[in-house]
């Protein structure tokens, strides 16, 4: 299909969350706070899993390749959301649009895929703890990360490629604060059933796929840890796993609660406030889930920070 020959639409225009100035600039001075200690947050813990020899391990090379996700994934939403809260007119270009989405996409299906990568490499540090160094060297950290990485791309070059096929001809108001996929779709001058059946093809593939995964690893898991004997070892395995498990718990619940239900159902406010909370809230959550009780993290916060101190000291 010629799409120049059916598009008539240039830019598009996202409602956002509300139209109320005064609710706008609290949102801003929030959203803009949520940005910052997302940013922040996730540079740490990339910063501390390069320089820190103690970290140097599979679960923080995955945890920081979840970082540079996040802070990506973010940044492809917040930047532009945090403009539209105090502009008269909150357009978006249509390449925009389609580099938003596209974008968006490919982070959101990586990050499935790297949940899952750790909760492998959970997996085997518990049932196989004997085994886990020559199981998770270095090579097969990075072909999953690379896998995690072509898997959340190629997902979303279909949907994207799908959407884009589609006539916009008309209606140019996206009822949401950025160019996701199916507030896209509802303003295509053409029947939008077959993207809304891919749509939930893959997302069986690329969020139920990973997280029924993710859920038979975890039942192998405790069982493992159950039969340790000592309650101590017991709540210290239980404790390795509770960052990821929660982590898994925030994204998943949110993806799954806009995706993986028919298109007729959705409800517009609940499907922002969702997609809300997975795009921007949850990237300022994972680095505090991973720092705040993490005592390898702590740690080398601190080694850094006596390295810096005694080195300052020794130059005076």
């Amino acid at each position: 299909m010629n799409i120049s020959k059916y598009r008539t639409v240039e830019e598009f225009v996202l409602l956002g969350l509300t139209s109320q100035r005064n609710i706008l600039i609290v949102l801003f001075v929030v959203f803009l706070s949520c940005y910052i200690i997302s940013l922040t947050g996730n540079i740490v813990i990339i910063t501390l899993s390069r320089i820190s020899s103690r970290l140097h391990t599979p679960m923080y090379f995955f945890l920081s390749n979840l970082s540079f996700l996040d802070i990506w994934f973010t940044s492809s939403i917040a930047p532009k959301m945090l403009i539209n809260f105090l502009s008269v007119r909150k357009s978006i270009s249509f390449n925009g649009c389609v580099a938003q989405m596209f974008i968006s996409l490919s982070l959101g299906g990586t990050e499935c895929y790297l949940l899952l990568s750790m909760a492998y490499d959970r997996y085997v540090a518990i049932c196989a703890p004997l085994h886990y160094t020559n199981i998770m060297h270095p090579v097969l950290c990075i072909k999953m990360a690379i896998c995690s990485w072509i898997g959340g791309i190629v997902n979303s070059l279909i949907h994207t490629v799908f959407a884009m096929q589609l006539p916009y001809c008309g209606p140019n108001v996206i009822n949401h604060f950025f160019c996701e996929v199916p507030s896209v779709l509802e303003l295509a001058c053409a029947d939008t059933s077959l993207n809304k059946t891919v749509i939930f093809f893959f997302a069986i593939v690329v969020v139920m796929g990973p997280f029924f995964l993710i859920l038979i690893t975890y039942g192998f898991i405790i069982s493992s840890i159950l039969k340790i004997s000592t309650s101590s070892g017991r709540k210290k395995a239980f404790s390795t796993c509770a960052s990821h498990v929660t982590v898994v718990s925030l994204f998943y619940g949110t993806i799954i609660f806009i995706y993986m239900r028919p298109g007729s159902t959705h409800v517009t406010n609940q499907d922002k406030m969702a997609t809300l909370f997975y795009t921007v809230v949850t990237p300022v959550f994972n680095p505090l889930i991973y720092t705040l009780r993490n005592k390898d993290v702590i740690g080398a916060f601190r080694d850094i920070t006596r390295k810096k101190f005694v080195s300052h000291e020794l130059g005076k």
